[in-house]
């Protein structure tokens, strides 16, 4: 990594709960393409202040993690199609001051449907409906699948992502089980107050075939080792983390790593 220096590009990325992930994965890549680039991670106090530095500083770009991924909407200027058609940011483009919104969750979740070859007749279940959710709701209806439920306590946010996306909403999780699993919660987030918990009961990831958890920290969440451990197909929110972030980082940089590159940049990440 290049001296810091007053030529330097700052990215950054603001979180609740941030993470090294990001920092390690773009850092890695400005190293590899010969970058005068920094990233760095925040916990913003004030969300609408932070966005403010982002524009007043020239601040090229910025990640948006949880909780912020839908109230960031009001602080910027342009809406890419990607984040307007689900109300949901994780990426903003600074450029000259005028900040534009993208969502490559969207982009991460479509490719791993489709890698994994989950089938869009297996029945769904969702837990979650914040902006991340959003994304995730999109690229399952995007790819087919019709039978999914939304579980979230939140009745207006449930009930509203369900008929959004021609899904059924449940408040609970009760003894329901599916085909695939998706954690799209905090639940099992490291740092957090359930970090040690499933965000599904066993007996519903024995009766999986899947089980998909967006939480990108840790690499193996509790679900996640469950499914291992049921011999079941997963899914882990690292992966998600790799394809939005390289997503994030063509946009910021208008270049695009090799494979190799990325694969090298993603085991430098996980090696925390």
């Amino acid at each position: 990594m290049p001296i810091l220096n007053k030529d330097m590009t700052l990215c950054i990325s603001l979180s609740a709960r941030p993470s090294n992930n990001g920092t390690r994965f773009h850092n890695y890549l400005y190293d590899a393409l010969g970058l005068n680039w920094i990233y760095k991670a925040f916990a913003p106090t004030d969300l609408a202040q932070a966005i403010a530095g982002v524009r007043g500083l020239g601040i090229r770009g910025c990640a948006v993690s949880m909780p912020y991924k839908e109230d960031v909407i009001a602080l910027v200027d342009r809406m890419d199609p990607s984040a307007a058609a689900i109300d949901s940011v994780n990426t903003i483009v600074n450029d000259s001051g005028v900040l534009t919104a993208y969502n490559t969750d969207y982009t991460a979740i479509a490719q791993l449907i489709a890698r994994n070859g989950l089938d869009p007749a297996w029945s769904v279940l969702l837990r979650g409906s914040g902006g991340m959710a959003k994304a995730t709701a999109a690229a399952f209806r995007d790819a087919g699948f019709t039978d999914v439920t939304i579980v979230a306590r939140n009745e207006a946010a449930g009930r509203g992502l369900a008929e959004l996306y021609g899904f059924t909403w449940a408040p609970e999780l009760g003894e329901r089980t599916a085909d695939v699993l998706v954690n799209v919660t905090p639940i099992g987030m490291a740092g957090g107050p359930d970090a040690e918990a499933l965000a599904f009961p066993e007996p519903a990831v024995h009766a999986a075939r899947v089980v998909f958890d967006v939480v990108a920290l840790p690499a193996e969440t509790p679900l996640i080792k469950a499914g291992r451990a049921a011999g079941k197909m997963v899914i882990s929110g690292a992966e998600v983390m790799t394809i939005q972030a390289l997503e994030q980082f063509v946009l910021y940089t208008g270049m695009r790593p090799t494979d190799e590159q990325v694969r090298a940049a993603e085991e430098f990440m996980r090696a925390q």
